[in-house]
């Protein structure tokens, strides 16, 4: 299995387009130790050939052509990302479905059923695509039964309900509903390899740290290194838990569920918000993390279990 981070960065991108805290402002200037970043999405594959995408960033264009393995390989036209599975209905994780609608035959889009009811109703993208290249809907299972993605369907992926937020445009934002954000964990059985992803995560229960503990490799939730870090900054009045996040440092925070897991496991944070500390290699914050033994995707990285 192999898989290629093709954007690392949370919502707005790094540096994001309206900011000037201390690392857009640094990345712009082109401090050591800062790289620019777009929003978050991975690419998976058995092969190396046939490729699924895992959310549609909004930065999709970009992705795609600093990324080989998606580009035409024969014909006047093609792709090499065959399917499409979305964790959850954000911005950030499905604007990019836009940029996907010269197709010349509908896209199997694999989500849940709360999320599809977010796609179809309160930000109707899915509908707005039957008018282009149309739309295979393909429902993701909750109860731990195996899904096989369209060019990827010799992994087995498996779907767990997470503890997040829904999109405010969302008719579940005040009342979740399982389903509206899921991890996945994807297994090749030709290696025994497991991975398991959740870039929105705001709480590691029993289920979910077994989830993780029987991979081989974690790509978690990286937004924010405080609970309060857009608060301290006065970007907003929300906490990382309010919004759906867990947050790295403190009590409880990512990296001691990280520490938790099985030595052999190889730990990844993605997603990760601008404001953050860790985006800067040369950070106390940083270096805690290289620590812990803990890594910081990024935008080109590849994976192979």
């Amino acid at each position: 299995m192999k898989i290629r981070v093709l954007g690392s960065a949370a919502g707005g991108g790094f540096p994001q387009w309206n900011c000037n805290c201390p690392n857009c402002k640094g990345v712009r200037a082109g401090r050591p130790g800062l790289s620019r970043r777009t929003q978050s999405s991975i690419a998976v594959s058995a092969d190396g050939q046939r490729w699924t995408l895992v959310n549609a960033s909004p930065d999709l264009l970009q992705q795609l052509q600093d990324f080989p393995g998606s580009w035409p390989a024969g014909g006047l036209r093609g792709c090499g990302i065959e399917s499409v599975v979305l964790v959850d209905a954000q911005i950030d994780h499905t604007t990019g479905l836009y940029m996907l609608r010269e197709k010349g035959s509908p896209w199997p889009i694999w989500t849940t059923d709360p999320v599809y009811e977010d796609l179809t109703r309160g930000n109707p993208i899915l509908h707005l695509l039957e008018h282009y290249c149309g739309v295979a809907r393909q429902p993701i299972p909750l109860d731990g039964r195996p899904f096989h993605p369209e060019g990827t369907a010799t992994l087995a992926w498996h779907a767990m309900p997470l503890r997040s937020a829904a999109p405010p445009y969302s008719p579940h934002r005040n009342a979740p509903v399982a389903g509206d954000n899921v991890g996945l964990t994807i297994e090749d059985p030709a290696t025994g390899g497991r991975v398991f992803y959740a870039p929105g995560l705001a709480e590691v229960d029993d289920a979910v740290f077994a989830a993780m503990s029987a991979a081989d490799c974690v790509m978690v939730d990286g937004t924010f290194w405080t609970d309060d870090e857009m608060i301290a900054l006065g970007l907003s009045k929300k906490r990382a838990r309010d919004i759906g996040h867990l947050a790295q440092s403190g009590p409880g925070g990512m990296i001691e569920q990280l520490a938790r897991l099985p030595r052999h496991v190889r730990r990844i944070l993605i997603h990760i918000n601008n404001t953050n500390p860790i985006l800067d290699e040369s950070s106390t914050e940083r270096a805690i993390l290289a620590a812990a033994g803990i890594e910081v995707a990024y935008d080109g990285m590849e994976i192979e279990r």
